[in-house]
C-alpha cells in the first residue's frame, strides 16, 4: 500500500495535512528531530567539523543568515572536500530550534532559543519518508 501512496505526492499541497507530502523543510525537521532523539546531531563549527574530518557525516544544514562569510566558507569548504552534502535552511533560529537548542514550555513551544549556524547529521536514526523526501531533494540540487 505504500508503495502507491509514494507514487501520488505531485499534486499535493505545501503544507500538506497528514497523510499526504511533505515539503522540504517540514522533513529535514522531521530528520534533525529524529537524529537528536538517537543522538546522532553534532551542532556548530567545532563539532561538525570534526564529524566531516572523520568521513561520519551523512548530512550538513547551513542557516543562510550566518552573517561570518570565513565560517560559510569553511563548511561548504569541508563539505566539498569530503563529499557531504549540504543543505541550507533560512534562519540559525530555527535550525538551532530544530536541533534542540531551546527549551521547550508547558504548552509545548520553544522558548530560550539559541540560534546555530551550522548542524551535522552523523546518524539519521531510523528510515521514514522524511528521510527519504530529504534525500532525494539533496540528490536533485
Amino acid at each position: 500500500m505504500s508503495g502507491e501512496e509514494v507514487a501520488v505526492p505531485a499534486e499535493a499541497p505545501a503544507a500538506a495535512p497528514l497523510g499526504e507530502a511533505m515539503d522540504i523543510m517540514t522533513a529535514l525537521q522531521v530528520v534533525l528531530r529524529k537524529s537528536l532523539a538517537h543522538g546522532g546531531l553534532a551542532r556548530g563549527l567545532h563539532e561538525g567539523a570534526k564529524v566531516i574530518e572523520k568521513h561520519a557525516a551523512q548530512l550538513c544544514v547551513l542557516a543562510e543568515d550566518c552573517n561570518q562569510p570565513d565560517y560559510v566558507k569553511l563548511v561548504k569548504g569541508l563539505c566539498a572536500d569530503h563529499n557531504v552534502s549540504l543543505m541550507t535552511v533560512p534562519s540559525a533560529k530555527t535550525l538551532g530550534e530544530w536541533a534542540g537548542l531551546c527549551k521547550i514550555d508547558s504548552e509545548g513551544k520553544a522558548r530560550k532559543v539559541v540560534g546555530c549556524s551550522c548542524v551535522v547529521v552523523k546518524d539519521f536514526g531510523e528510515v521514514h519518508e522524511a528521510l527519504h523526501i530529504v534525500q532525494e531533494h539533496v540528490k536533485s540540487h
